[in-house]
Formats: C-alpha cells, structure tokens, sequence
C-alpha cells in the first residue's frame, strides 16, 4: 500500500513509536519557529534544560505579536529573546520584519521537513509542502534541544480540488468551505491532505491561506504537495536549492476523500462568532459594516495585497467604515511601495498598519462598540478583537474590499469589476537583513542573556498523585477556547512572561472572580464541554491555570494542542465516559479524583461528587504517564537526562 504525503514525511521523521493510527510517534524536528508572545515562555524553558545551543537545522524567533509597546514590557521581552536568540543558536527575526507564518514562508521553509512552532497556526507551511505543527512552548523548547516531537499518529482526510476558481472568489473562500463541511472539531486527530488536478491551479501563497485556516479545524496539521508550483516560488525567492518534489503514492489510502469543484464555490462569509458559522456573502447582503481589517497571517501575502489595492485604485472606501492595511512582512511592504499599489492603498482612505499581528490577536485597531469588523483574519471569537459586543466576520480580502467601499456586507461580484488578475512575480525582493544571524559557539560562550524585571519564574507542575480533593471552582460549556482561558489583547499581552500578574486575567471572560476563587480554593478542577481549549497554541492557558492551582481539567473532549499543553504542565486532562454526566455536576462544589495511580494504566479513574460516583476516561500514552507522574514535561526531560 503506498503511502500519502503526511505518511512520507513521518517514516523519514520518525525516531520511535509507531505508523499505526492511534499509535504515538515521535519525531525528528527540523525546525522550529517562536513568536514573542509565545518565545519568552519557551526560552525560559529551553534555558532551563541547560542545553547550550540548539540541535535543529533552523530555529528562528520572531517578533510579531507585542510590537505595540506601550511600556517597557514588551520591549524588555524583545530584548530578552534576541540575547537569547544570540546566545543559543537561534536566528532573529526582529520587530517590522512581519508575521512568523509570512515570513518563514518565504525565508525558511523547505518542502519535506518538519517545523514546529509555538503558534497554532504553524501549519501555514503546509502550503511549501512541510508538515508542521502548532504546539506549545515547551513542546518547541524541547524540539530545539535535540528531543522528539511527539503526536498520536494521524487520519489524514484527503480534499480532492476540480475546476479553478472564479472572479472573485478565493483561496480563503475554499478555506470556509472545508469549515462549513467539517467544523471546527472536524479535523481533530487528523491531516487535512489537499490534491488534485485543481491544486495546479493555487499559488502558495493561496495554498498557505489554506493550511493555515487548517488550525481552525482542529486539524494536527494541514499540507499541499510540493510541485513545480512550489519550485517556482522558491525560485522567486532566490530558494530554489531548497526544492524538492513531494506527491503522495497513487494508491495512497485516506480515511475519507472530500470533493471539491473550485468553479461551484462563491464569495463565502463566516459569521459571528466561530469560523465555522458559514454562509454565503450574498445571504448577508446590505447588513451595515463599520470597519474592515486586511491582513494576519491567513491573508496578507503580495497576492492579496495586490488584490486589495487594484479593487481600491481610484476609489474611496465608504465615509463609515474604518479600514486598517497590514503587510504580512517587510517584503511584501516594500514591493507594495515599489509597484505604485501601496499608494493606490492609501489614497482610499485606508490605513496602514505594522507589518505585524496587530488586529487579529487584539492588539489595536479594535471595534467601535457593537460594531461590525470584517476582517480577513482566521478567528473571529467572541471578544478577540478586544471589543466585548463587537461582531467580526471571516471574509476574504475581496469581500473585505467590496464590503469597505459600499459601507454594508457586499458579493465583490456584484460590483462590476474587471477580473482582477495578479501573477506571482518572477522574483522577490530579497533583503534580511532585519533577520540576525546567531552567534558562533565561540563567541557565544561569553555572551550574557537580558532579562527585564516583568520576567518571573515559570510554575512548574507538581506529580499528580494518587487522589486530588478539590473544589469544582469553574464550569463552562462547549467550545472553550483559549481566548476565554487566557485572553490576549493589548493590555493583557505584555505580561505573558509574568505568569503572577497574567493570572489576573484567566477566564475572566467567563468568570470575573474565578482568579480570586481558584487561589482562595488553593487547589481547584475545572469542568468543561465539548472543544475545550480550541484556539491558540498558547501555553499560559495551560500555565496559568497551573499557578492558580489547578490539577485536572474533567471535559466532553479536549482540542489536541491544549491537551497536551496540560500533560506538559502537569496538569491531568480527562474526559466523561459518558457525556451526561456533564449535566450533574454543579460550580461550588468538592470533588474527588481516586486511584489517581492505577487509572492512569487501566485508562480509567473514579470521580466522586454529589451526585454520586462519575467514571472518567484517561487515555495516556506511556509517555504521558510519566509525565504526569513526575510533574510535566519539564520534570520528565530532567529526571530523562539525569
């Protein structure tokens, strides 16, 4: 039986375990990428390990989230992570360089290796034709250090493309569509595969739009194959050493073929407040918009870009909406200059942002109060903007243009336009050097790391132990994401690597007293639905939880990256055998978690509550066992090396 592409790249990668579904692997990691919402965390930890330098063949850190500086923060943080970058082995990325996912799409991904990156929306270089994933910092920082990356081996769903898209539809409407057909728990456990002769017809740059809304299924990973499409891109980034063809075997097996015929699908729209709450953009015709946002990691290549400006040269956007413009990287900002289109930008109306996440994590720009924010971003969770009330929908640059010159929710095919036709250029402006280099072994010896004084000490998890009382300090529903657990935003950002003062601000769109409540109870569970922890990769939903005293999570299901984000932390992730046990427990009161030890090996623990007697279900690799047994991740590769 031959083998599909994420199958090719796990049997080059694999360092142990197994192949079968369900089986953990664990793998060999090429590269590794951080941004700095995320890096502090996970350099801290690789600091921690006592490792002098990192063992990957590429490991880049980037500054794209905390660029709003508003006080020393942030920037202590920037300047802690390039010493450390410096010190250990790390390339640089530094602020107004662009998004991670943007530029290590143009700088640093290579077709078959595997990338792991503290980000969820690391897949994004799944559209060169690697097989990556989000995950959390210690995850990454262990990675670097030398160490396997370990998943349960994936389904992988294979998305057959026919035909080519039309005028004004795009690559961000296929990505609604495998939403709109599998949601956001459709993916979990498995790769999204995407082939077929209608792939010839999709840019990288559309491809990685694609792989990177792949996060919002819940999908392990998302991957294109790498083909002279591929070639042709690194080619124009001066790369192309760096190609190689990738296809899957022609009797490759799937565990289920989705069909999609590009020349059906029409202008799409996700609606508030979970991408995949999708209609089309017609349905909504004439519902009035206040602002609209072009950008993110999902849509701010040269491509949309372009795209954006030609639907807007010569014309003004609406007196009513406020329109924000953010590059996803200095290169493709300059290009913009270059070619005349950033002008076209500006005389609209528009406004230009960083070359940075900005919008879409919160970080300024956010809604009027109530208002409508369409925005080509990958998330519209309730709250995320950093508006409360406001109601962001998913669109696709197009759209987004369409709907900011009328003023309401507009089809761009009902406008009358001329096809707008943009070709990938033969070459791309090369410049990096806004990217530093790390420091020979030599001279790093004697390089010292900065640390500001919002740096803290990370929790550390503690073993689980037989039995845990504790109090049921919080219940919530389905579809947690970890925007509720640990929200972002900009003023909640900056103290990502001060877990004390961060902890403020956990679940605190759900419950304004939980912090107060969890560090009154000293220790706590948490019971959650469905989806619990979708979302970012963001490990501080994981940490966070820990320093309030959280020792288990007891939910419906769990989103994969968070899962394993507890296990790292030390916290114990379990699931109702039957689900209607949800129903019978109540906010307040004590619960008991027994046998602790020997249900971790017969996969199954007892809870007692008031209601009487709850089987939880603990389905733990012998890794994970371990882990939870020493305390976390960190603990374990300790006690491993020792």
């Amino acid at each position: 039986m031959g083998r599909n592409l994420a199958e090719k790249i796990i049997a080059a990668h694999l360092v142990g375990g197994g192949m079968e579904p369900g089986q953990e692997a664990a793998l060999r990691i090429d590269q590794t990428l951080t941004q700095d919402a995320t890096g502090t965390m996970a350099y801290l930890e690789f600091e921690s390990m006592g490792i002098e330098r990192v063992k990957t063949r590429r490991s880049v850190a980037y500054i794209d989230h905390n660029t709003l500086q508003s006080g020393f923060e942030n920037a202590d943080d920037h300047r802690y992570i390039q010493s450390v970058a410096k010190k250990h082995g790390i390339w640089f990325s530094r602020p107004g360089n662009g998004i991670c996912h943007q530029v290590h799409l143009e700088r640093f991904g290579v077709p078959g290796m595997t990338l792991v990156g503290s980000d969820s929306h690391t897949p994004t270089a799944g559209g060169l034709g690697m097989l990556a994933f989000g995950a959390g910092g210690m995850d990454v920082a262990v990675a670097m250090g030398g160490g396997a990356y370990y998943i349960n081996m994936p389904k992988v769903i294979k998305v057959e493309l026919s035909g080519a898209l039309r005028p004004f539809v795009t690559a961000k409407d296929i990505s609604l569509e495998i939403l709109r057909i599998l949601s956001v728990k459709g993916g979990v456990g498995r790769v999204i595969e995407w082939g077929g002769e209608g792939v010839k017809s999709l840019s990288v740059p559309e491809r990685a739009t694609i792989t990177n809304m792949g996060a919002e299924l819940g999908a392990t990973s998302s991957i294109f194959p790498s083909d002279e499409v591929t070639r042709a891109f690194l080619k124009a980034q001066g790369r192309e050493t760096d190609y190689s063809p990738l296809a899957p075997d022609p009797d490759a097996e799937y565990e289920r073929v989705i069909k999609i015929d590009l020349s059906a699908l029409e202008p799409l729209i996700a609606c508030p407040h979970m991408p995949d709450n999708v209609v089309p953009v017609k349905n909504l015709r004439g519902v009035k918009v206040d602002q609209v946002c072009i950008g993110s990691c999902t849509n701010s290549s040269l491509m949309d870009m372009r795209k954006a400006a030609a639907m807007l040269k010569g014309r003004r956007i609406s007196d009513t909406v406020s329109m924000s413009v953010s590059p996803g990287s200095r290169q493709v900002l300059s290009m913009l200059a270059d070619c005349g289109a950033l002008s076209d930008i500006l005389a609209s109306g528009a406004r230009l942002l960083e070359c940075a996440c900005g919008p879409c994590i919160g970080m300024g720009f956010s809604p009027n109060s109530g208002g409508v924010s369409l925005r080509t971003f990958n998330r519209n969770f309730e709250g995320r903007s950093g508006t409360a009330d406001a109601k962001v929908y998913l669109v696709s640059p197009e759209t987004a243009v369409a709907s900011a010159l009328t003023g309401e929710i507009t089809d761009p095919r009902s406008l009358g336009l001329e096809p707008i036709e943009i070709e990938m250029p033969a070459s791309f402006k090369l410049d990096d050097s806004a990217v530093i280099p790390p420091a020979g072994p030599d001279e790093a010896a004697a390089l010292e790391v900065l640390r500001g004084p919002n740096i803290k000490p990370f929790p550390e998890g503690k073993p689980v132990g037989d039995s845990i009382s504790a109090s049921l300090t919080l219940k919530v529903g389905d579809n947690i994401s970890t925007d509720h657990i640990m929200p972002a935003g900009a003023k909640i950002l900056p103290y990502r690597s001060n877990i004390p003062r961060l902890s403020a601000f956990c679940f605190a769109v759900c419950d304004k007293d939980f912090a107060k409540n969890a560090k009154a109870a000293g220790e706590s569970i948490i019971v959650g639905g469905a989806n619990y922890g979708q979302g970012s990769s963001r490990e501080h939903a994981a940490l966070v939880p820990l320093y309030l005293g959280v020792r288990a999570v007891i939910a419906v299901s769990f989103a994969r990256i968070h899962a394993a984000n507890l296990i790292n932390a030390g916290i114990l992730p379990l699931t109702f055998q039957d689900p209607a046990d949800y129903g019978r427990l109540e906010q307040g009161e004590r619960l008991l978690l027994s046998g602790i030890d020997a249900g971790l090996d017969s996969g199954e623990i007892t809870l007692t509550a008031a209601c009487g007697e709850i089987k939880l279900r603990c389905a733990f690799t012998e890794r994970q066992k371990a882990m939870l047994r020493a305390g976390g991740l960190l603990n374990y590769t300790r006690e491993a090396r020792d």
